[in-house]
């Protein structure tokens, strides 16, 4: 079913690339309700609803797309939700914003049902992929060095060097050593213990502890978020059209940018096409209408799920162990949110699966600037403004614009330009 031996991988090694990830992304269970709480989502809501949202999408990631990749509510999506759409609005419940959530996602799922989003991965240009998959192991890295304390923020260059000396700096220079020493001795599942070495020396240190304890029984929804019959109705008497808009040309574009990135660093590219590429978008976008029904904002595919293919991770098996892990997981919250909360923990496999989507900078034509500066806006951006979707969207932007001042505007497909075009209202307009 999976084609394990085809795709040169054996069920330990999916087994133990499941694992991984999922123990990278599993913050996502705390962090993801404790914003939505904002707008007045209660905890237990969402907190389901984000496990529902996951385990339906990543299962039909795993058993109908056959890849590694987990979906989950987005990071960004999320407080854009909370924050520039409920709070931002007077009068205006989180129901409402539910409901423009599953107008996208209704949204999403027709259009994943066309060859527009396949098509879109193909005209995609290849320095623009590579520079995609750069940008994200920037962005990863970036991310693990935040949450991890080695930098912080700078009142006046934005970032600086943390302090080395905290429990957390020192636990992941831990992490960092030994994860690398496994690498270097091409040892199976070096991310994974390097996270069990660092969990059992935070334990020790007494920054880790279940004082909770490890299991309570979930809490089920009694009833769903929002009525889709009314869907409909809510957007159109607020008047959401412009976060309908936001919502599916960000998540289009933000689970786009991530597969791409995840599948070339997986070797499962056939050359710039992606197989079964529109079952991976389908997924994603069933796991956004699902989730909106039970109470969480917009789904996406998951760059965590690189440090799954850094292990070895290379079929649906390793999504559908990811999907059995957060529904497992649904019944042991107290131990979810105390792990979740050491962020040495999986810092340092995000700052490893970094270094090794950025070989992929050697794939870009520098030669040439109308190549080669697009693609260094794509790569810069997205961890500077910590958006994969922002990253993209100025790379479609000056693309077909050197393409035009250098006379290759035949050369550049017009689905690029279209896009171009609604980047620039997207960005010009309507928040992000």
């Amino acid at each position: 079913m999976f084609k394990i031996q085809q795709y040169g991988s054996t069920v330990r090694r999916e087994i133990v690339a499941g694992i991984t990830t999922f123990v990278t992304m599993s913050y996502i269970m705390v962090v993801n309700p404790i914003i939505l709480s904002d707008a007045g989502v209660p905890f237990e809501m969402s907190f389901m609803a984000t496990i529902i949202a996951t385990v339906v999408g990543t299962l039909i990631m795993g058993l109908f797309a056959n890849y590694p990749i987990a979906i989950a509510p987005a990071m960004g999506l999320n407080a854009y939700f909370a924050y520039s759409v409920v709070k931002a609005h007077a009068g205006l419940g989180y129901q409402a914003g539910f409901a423009a959530v599953f107008v996208a996602g209704l949204l999403f799922v027709l259009l994943s049902l066309t060859p527009v989003r396949t098509k879109l991965i193909e005209v995609i240009p290849g320095n623009l992929k590579s520079a995609i998959t750069t940008g994200i192991g920037l962005f990863i890295a970036f991310i693990g060095l935040r949450m991890s304390g080695l930098i912080q923020a700078h009142p006046t260059n934005l970032v600086q060097l943390g302090n080395v000396h905290s429990p957390s700096a020192i636990l992941t220079l831990i992490g960092l050593a030994v994860t690398l020493i496994c690498l270097a001795l091409n040892i199976n599942g070096a991310l994974f213990i390097g996270m069990i070495v660092t969990g059992i020396c935070a334990y020790f240190m007494g920054l880790l502890s279940f004082k909770k304890g490890f299991v309570s029984m979930p809490h089920l929804p009694d009833h769903l978020a929002i009525s889709p019959v009314h869907a409909f109705q809510d957007v159109i008497h607020f008047g959401l059209y412009a976060v309908v808009f936001s919502f599916l040309l960000v998540t289009l574009f933000d689970t786009t940018g991530t597969v791409l990135g995840v599948a070339r660093q997986a070797n499962l590219m056939e050359g710039d096409k992606l197989p079964r590429g529109e079952r991976t978008l389908l997924a994603d976008s069933l796991a956004t209408l699902v989730g909106s029904l039970f109470g969480t904002s917009p789904t996406s595919a998951y760059i965590e799920s690189a440090s799954g293919v850094a292990s070895g991770g290379r079929t649906g098996l390793t999504a559908v162990v990811i999907a059995i892990l957060f529904a497992i997981s649904s019944f042991f919250s107290p131990l979810i949110g105390a792990v979740s909360g050491i962020s040495a923990i999986t810092s340092p496999a995000l700052i490893i699966v970094g270094s090794l989507m950025v070989s992929h900078v050697s794939q870009i034509n520098w030669k040439e600037i109308d190549e080669a500066f697009p693609a260094f806006l794509v790569i810069l951006s997205m961890p500077l403004t910590s958006s994969i979707a922002t990253g993209i969207a100025l790379g479609f932007i000056s693309y077909p614009l050197m393409k035009i001042f250098k006379g290759k505007w035949k050369t550049v497909h017009p689905l690029v330009y279209i896009f171009a075009v609604l980047f620039i209202l997207q960005l010009v307009y309507l928040p992000h």
